[in-house]
């Protein structure tokens, strides 16, 4: 079982702004993208372009509100 969580799918550029708030309240997160990593392998993915960010399951309690209100302004 891991012990990383996905907080966030979206594209690149919101990707890129959470990831980079994350960091700056030194949270340590990570990007996942399937669809990179499958056409790398030689595979194509099922949805183009989106992209997971994951922090650990320790930081998840700090990283909660953040995405969240992030996601709220994306919206707006």
């Amino acid at each position: 079982m891991s012990n990383y969580i996905r907080v966030f799918t979206g594209n690149f550029i919101e990707v890129q702004r959470i990831f980079k708030a994350l960091e700056k309240v030194n949270i340590c997160a990570i990007i996942k993208d399937e669809s990179e990593s499958g056409r790398l392998a030689g595979f194509g993915a099922s949805i183009q372009g989106l992209q997971e960010i994951h922090v650990h399951k320790e930081e998840l309690e700090k990283a909660t509100p953040l995405v969240e209100s992030l996601t709220k302004e994306l919206e707006a």
